[in-house]
């Protein structure tokens, strides 16, 4: 077949010229000829030198689980078109009509995602006062302690014995960049520190609070693996905490109940120090009740809060957003 010939220094930018082009024809592999590269094309190119040759035509790999799982053809359409990755984990979440099947889904995920090494389904919802969740096993290597990368540090887990969530790496990334160097952080809900490590980076002192023990532990070990010794892990409950830190920022990353800490939040800030908040809304009014309790809250301490910035953050469930608020706090 036709083949555009290039020194082997040029190949990588003749190959995206190529693909610009729209001629660099698919399913072959490039082949080596001493110094040049060959690359096949569909038609001929103006300006390069052109040969015929031969090429090797490459396996298609699959996309999506969901072309290589074998279940059968009426319930297909149910297969969940995403899960999340943690580290080298999945956990998806199947309906009840796939559980049965979990076993082949597993095993479907594993082929298609070679860097995946174990498959986890949500058994329950996340709940508890370390907001845990069951997992059932599915495929691979039966573990769930793992070490996952986002915005450029390491956070080690165990999926089952703490709370993360990988979808909200660029909310996390959203406040970083709104730190200022120099700042004293208090992250109320901190989990195994994908707040605390970050923010780190940049503040002064981070105070990162949480209630189970376990991911107080992993935030210690994250705490080395990230070379932040500015984070101080405080196993506890942050109402004992409140109050005691002044931080020029703080962080309330717990959806479900944050508006029961709205007043140790109000507290621990200092004066024109902001507060990062999270909470649920549904979809026709994702905020009004969330602003009502923070300016109850501030009114009830005496303070004025200024609304700062609104965002609907993700889906949580049908019709329900996780949202964020933020808001300064005047005393």
């Amino acid at each position: 077949m036709l083949a555009v010939k290039v020194p082997k220094r040029e190949a990588e930018k003749i190959r995206r010229k190529l693909i610009e082009l729209g001629v660099l024809a698919k399913g072959y592999s490039p082949k080596r000829e001493g110094n040049f590269v060959l690359f096949p094309v569909e038609m001929p190119v103006e300006g390069f030198e052109l040969v015929e040759a031969e090429f090797e035509k490459t396996e298609r790999r699959p996309h999506s689980y969901r072309e290589v799982v074998e279940v059968p053809d009426e319930i297909k359409p149910l297969l969940p078109s995403s899960f999340d990755i943690i580290g080298d984990i999945a956990i998806i979440e199947l309906p009840e009509e796939l559980m049965d099947y979990g076993k082949a889904i597993g095993e479907a995920i594993l082929k298609v995602h070679r860097h995946i090494k174990a498959v986890f389904a949500k058994g329950s919802k996340v709940s508890g006062e370390y907001r845990i969740r069951e997992l059932i096993h599915l495929a691979g290597e039966k573990r769930t302690e793992t070490l996952h990368r986002e915005n450029g540090i390491r956070l080690k887990l165990d999926i089952a014995r703490v709370y993360y969530t990988p979808r909200l790496a660029t909310e996390r990334m959203r406040v970083f960049e709104r730190t200022q160097p120099g700042e004293i952080v208090f992250d109320m809900f901190a989990g195994v520190g994908p707040y605390s490590i970050l923010l780190a980076k940049k503040a002064k002192l981070v105070f990162a609070c949480d209630i189970n023990p376990w991911a107080v532990r992993y935030l210690e070990e994250n705490k080395k693996l990230n070379k932040t010794p500015n984070v101080i892990p405080i196993l506890g409950d942050v109402r004992k905490v409140a109050g005691q830190i002044k931080a020029d920022r703080v962080i309330m990353n717990l959806p479900k109940f944050a508006d029961r800490f709205l007043k140790e939040a109000m507290m621990s800030v200092k004066s024109g120090g902001i507060v990062h908040y999270y909470g649920f809304g549904p979809e026709e009014d994702l905020f009004s009740e969330h602003e009502q309790k923070i300016k109850a809250v501030a009114r009830e301490l005496g303070f004025k809060v200024e609304l700062l910035d609104e965002r609907r953050v993700r889906p949580y469930a049908p019709r329900q957003f996780n949202i964020a608020i933020d808001f300064r706090v005047w005393k």
